[in-house]
């Protein structure tokens, strides 16, 4: 496939962003996010778990694997994360879904979120405080007051992922930011703890089908 970059607007918030504007085209990828697609034009076309799917409204639950392969499709993308929306909560917060991205962010800003156990809440907490360095998971287990085992099993349960994927994801998400409010990938990269701007790169890459270096550079940042 060839690549080509998404472009226009970048809307984030603590958990949840908006992307609108015309899609790049995607290799198959998974992320922990759920996805909602919503048509500005024509329907939208896209592969899920390998089988095709079109429509003017598309949802993709968390971590199935999904692909792009039209680019250029005029579109709204919503990205939410699993540990402040269910899926349904997530469509009762969006239907109807129109595209004006005021409309959608005071809606997702506004929506109920899922609540959270205070240990995670605050394991969640220590872990954006060391996203710089290394994250010891026993460490956020005795921030929290919960046993490793305990903290990996509320994880699991409440967010979604294990501490690991999750510090990843992190990670990515503050890389993410960084590089578009115009840091070079190295420096985006070292503050959001990766070794390197190839590291940073292949992440993006595996998590979202897309490279770094030919996207980030095409969206508007705005910070909700």
């Amino acid at each position: 496939m060839t690549d080509s970059s998404w472009q226009g607007a970048f809307w984030l918030a603590g958990d949840f962003c908006l992307i609108a504007g015309a899609s790049g085209a995607t290799h198959s990828h998974a992320h922990y996010a759920h996805q909602v697609l919503l048509a500005r034009d024509e329907p939208l076309h896209l592969q899920v778990e390998g089988k095709p799917v079109s429509g003017r409204v598309v949802y993709v639950e968390s971590m199935r694997r999904h692909a792009l392969a039209d680019a250029s499709q005029p579109m709204v993308a919503v990205y939410a994360e699993p540990l402040a929306f269910s899926l349904p909560s997530l469509r009762e917060a969006l239907d109807p879904a129109g595209t004006d991205l005021q409309e959608l962010a005071e809606r997702l800003l506004h929506a109920p979120r899922q609540a959270l156990d205070g240990r995670v809440a605050r394991a969640l907490e220590a872990v954006d405080l060391l996203l710089a360095e290394k994250v010891s998971a026993t460490a956020l287990a005795q921030e929290a007051c919960l046993s490793l085992s305990q903290l990996e099993r509320l994880f699991g349960e409440q967010v979604g992922l294990s501490v690991r994927r999750l510090v990843l994801w992190r990670r990515l998400r503050l890389a993410l930011k960084l590089a578009m409010a115009g840091e070079t990938l190295t420096r985006a990269a070292h503050a959001a703890g990766f070794a390197d701007a190839a590291h940073f790169s292949r992440t993006v890459r595996a998590t979202f089908g897309v490279r770094a270096d030919r996207t980030l550079r095409n969206f508007q940042l705005r910070l909700l």
